[in-house]
């Protein structure tokens, strides 16, 4: 029985013992705890001072791109032209072949078309107008009559004026408002042949003088370039008294009246003698209204015939 009793304290020692070491342990354990969890405070504080610095960071970087945009903008504003010291003529972009620029609808488009045609003068084919020369070469005229494509003439049409020049007026026949090319056809020789004969007829029908240049001799008279127009002036046409050499004419110019124009077989008949006599009657006319009975007159013995004297009083 005295052993048992000795043995109590021991285990009494044994649980105190063990008690101590649990509440070393608690202890422990909470101080590791609040270590912990203040280290996480620390972190979470330090991550929130990163956050804030990088957000004003980021504001102030956003500033200045405003402040730079407009200095930017002004630098656009003056672009720098590159100065080109090659002659090459810039490279051809066969992509935009074919492609559609325009942004108009159909509407808008016919619209536009109508406007630019009505700024255009309206002509038909076989027209003679007067047109305004824009350029010469070698072979061809450029003239512009005030349609959307200025038209051409062959140099040769214009030979007989060497003295054409840029600016110059001229007359122009509309032979094809547009070839398979596209191009506006013009006759110069045709227009002045059209107009020669508006003249011609003009002439005729108001009993006008009209000049002309003796070209050469034929059968029976004379050919007469009447405004580009060959007419025939025959021998008994030429002067009130008989004419045998014709070729002391030729090459000169003179006055003339048409007397006859055959509109079938486009023949024009002039004469030199009507002048002549129109101008005698004149003379005539005047002499008669002069006269009186009993005056005594000068006059030269023209012709004497059977039945009497022809005497030409001036």
């Amino acid at each position: 029985m005295p052993k048992a009793k000795k043995e109590e304290p021991k285990a009494e020692e044994v649980k105190e013992e063990v008690k101590e070491e649990a509440v070393k342990v608690v202890a422990e354990a909470k101080e590791e705890v609040k270590e912990e969890a203040v280290e996480v405070v620390a972190e979470a504080k330090e991550e929130e001072k990163e956050e804030a610095k990088e957000e004003v960071k980021a504001e102030e970087k956003k500033e200045d791109v405003i402040e730079e945009k407009p200095a930017e903008e002004k630098a656009e504003e003056k672009p720098v032209t590159p100065v080109i010291l090659s002659n090459d003529p810039p490279e051809f972009d066969w992509d935009a072949v074919n492609k559609k620029q325009e942004t108009y609808n159909p509407e808008e488009k016919k619209k536009l078309e109508d406007i630019y045609d009505n700024t255009l003068k309206s002509i038909t084919e076989h027209e003679v107008l007067d047109g305004t020369v824009v350029s010469k070469t070698t072979r061809e005229v450029v003239v512009n009559i005030g349609y959307k494509s200025d038209g051409v003439i062959p140099l040769g049409e214009i030979r007989y004026n060497p003295d054409l020049k840029i600016g110059d007026k001229i007359e122009v026949y509309v032979e094809n408002q547009e070839d398979a090319s596209g191009q506006l056809i013009l006759s110069h020789k045709k227009a002045r042949i059209l107009r020669s004969w508006e003249r011609i007829n003009e002439a005729f029908d108001k009993d006008e003088i009209i000049n002309g240049h003796v070209k050469s001799r034929t059968k029976g008279g004379l050919i007469v370039d009447v405004f580009g127009i060959e007419a025939f002036l025959p021998g008994s046409q030429i002067d009130v008294k008989p004419i045998r050499d014709y070729d002391i004419y030729v090459d000169k110019s003179m006055e003339f009246k048409v007397v006859k124009i055959n509109h079938e077989y486009k023949n024009v008949v002039v004469s030199h003698k009507a002048l002549i006599e129109d101008e005698l009657e004149a003379q005539r006319a005047e002499i008669i209204s002069k006269l009186e009975k009993g005056q005594v007159l000068e006059g030269t013995v023209k012709n004497i015939t059977s039945y009497g004297v022809f005497i030409d009083l001036g």
